[in-house]
C-alpha cells in the first residue's frame, strides 16, 4: 500500500538577502508571494507560489536557519521543462536578470539542462526530459571530463524494494 504522497510541495532554500531572493525569484520563475513569516517582530521567511508547476519556494534568511546552510555550487532542485525550447526562455530570462547560467546542456539524446545561479550561489537546475522517451528500469549515469555523460545499466548500490508493495 502506497502512504498517500501525491507531489513535492515545497523546496526550502537559505538565503542572506529576503527581499533580493523575493524579487530575483518571483521574476525569474513567474512566482508570486504566498506566504511571510515573522518570528519574534522580524521578518525572517518567505514562500513564493508556481501556479504553472503547483509547487512552492520556500526562502528562510540563513542566519535563523537550523545550521550554516550553505549551498553554494549545490544543484538542489530539478525542475522540469515542457519543451527543450523551453530551456531558451530560461536562459534568456537570466541575460535579463544578470542572473549567471550555463549553456543548454545536452544528456541524453532526449534530455537536456540549464543550470542557473542564484543570488546566494545555490544551483537550480531546469531539465527537459522527453517524458515518453524516458528509460522505465534503472539507469545510471556516469559523469567523465568535459564530454557527454555515459549511460550504465547496472547500480553501484543495493536497495530495498518498496514498502507495502
Amino acid at each position: 500500500m502506497a502512504i498517500g504522497m501525491t507531489k513535492l510541495l515545497h523546496i526550502k532554500l537559505p538565503v542572506t538577502d529576503l527581499q533580493h531572493s523575493v524579487d530575483w525569484y518571483c521574476r525569474l520563475m513567474d512566482l508570486a508571494l504566498a506566504y511571510e513569516f515573522v518570528e519574534d517582530g522580524e521578518l525572517r521567511g518567505a514562500v513564493l507560489r508556481s501556479e504553472e508547476g503547483g509547487f512552492n519556494v520556500a526562502l528562510r534568511l540563513r542566519q535563523y536557519c537550523a545550521s550554516a546552510s550553505d549551498l553554494t555550487g549545490f544543484d538542489v532542485v530539478g525542475m522540469h521543462m515542457e519543451s527543450r525550447e523551453s530551456l531558451a526562455v530560461v536562459r534568456e530570462r537570466c541575460a535579463a536578470l544578470g542572473a549567471e547560467c550555463t549553456g543548454i546542456q545536452d544528456r541524453a539524446p532526449h534530455e537536456a539542462v540549464v543550470d542557473v545561479t542564484d543570488p546566494d550561489g545555490t544551483i537550480l537546475r531546469f531539465y527537459w526530459m522527453d517524458l515518453a522517451s524516458a528509460p522505465t528500469a534503472f539507469q545510471g549515469v556516469e559523469f567523465r571530463g568535459d564530454g557527454p555523460p555515459e549511460l550504465v545499466a547496472e547500480p553501484r548500490l543495493t536497495a530495498p524494494a518498496v514498502l507495502g508493495r
